[in-house]
């Protein structure tokens, strides 16, 4: 499951496992991890679900946030977790490509949000004031363009935790993820067996 072993779940990472048995149909990787300290990664998602519904990023907006940084960085479990999320909200193809870097099917306010957070993922102290002219130029204010930029900064960390301890894909993505996802994601850790 990781680099770590299994720890003594607490009440709290029980109720994280019943919410993916509920969810997903399986306990996930990253779930298990995580249980070393299930109220941190539940105060990282209140942070982001505090800043969602804050600013009204959409399933779609999100899914091509966390599918445009987490490919940029080369995190195959959250690259294939929100993939599939992604194709469900648009298509197989869509999110596929979002994930290879390649941003047909998106609107050119979409295209904008994945290239910054691409930008973001991959060399945040490379970016300029041209990459954030180009966000307004597509429709984002200022005050959105740092809401998705704190957004892909979590989602980065959270993503950074799992992979430096070497969480892998749950297998089940094997069979819930597209196929054009599982295609695409051809980085970070593989499927676990």
């Amino acid at each position: 499951m990781s680099f770590l072993g299994l720890p003594e779940p607490n009440a709290e990472a029980k109720e994280v496992f019943d919410d993916d048995l509920a969810e997903l149909g399986f306990v996930m990787n990253a779930s298990r991890l995580w249980a070393y300290q299930p109220s941190w990664q539940r105060r990282i998602f209140e942070l982001l679900g505090t800043l969602v519904r804050e600013h009204d990023l959409t399933y779609r907006q999100r899914g091509i946030l966390v599918a445009a940084c987490a490919s940029a960085f080369g995190d195959s479990y959250c690259s294939l977790a929100w993939g599939s999320k992604l194709a469900a909200a648009t298509s197989e193809e869509t999110a596929a490509a979002v994930l290879r870097g390649a941003d047909d099917g998106l609107t050119p306010a979409e295209q904008a949000m994945a290239v910054w957070a691409r930008k973001v993922a991959r060399d945040p102290n490379g970016t300029s004031g041209s990459d954030v002219s180009a966000l307004r130029e597509a429709g984002w204010t200022d005050e959105q363009i740092f809401a998705i930029t704190v957004f892909v900064a979590l989602r980065v960390a959270f993503s950074t935790v799992n992979d430096a301890l070497g969480a892998r894909p749950d297998a089940a993505y094997r069979s819930l993820a597209p196929a054009a996802v599982l295609e695409a994601v051809t980085f970070g850790r593989p499927i676990e067996d």
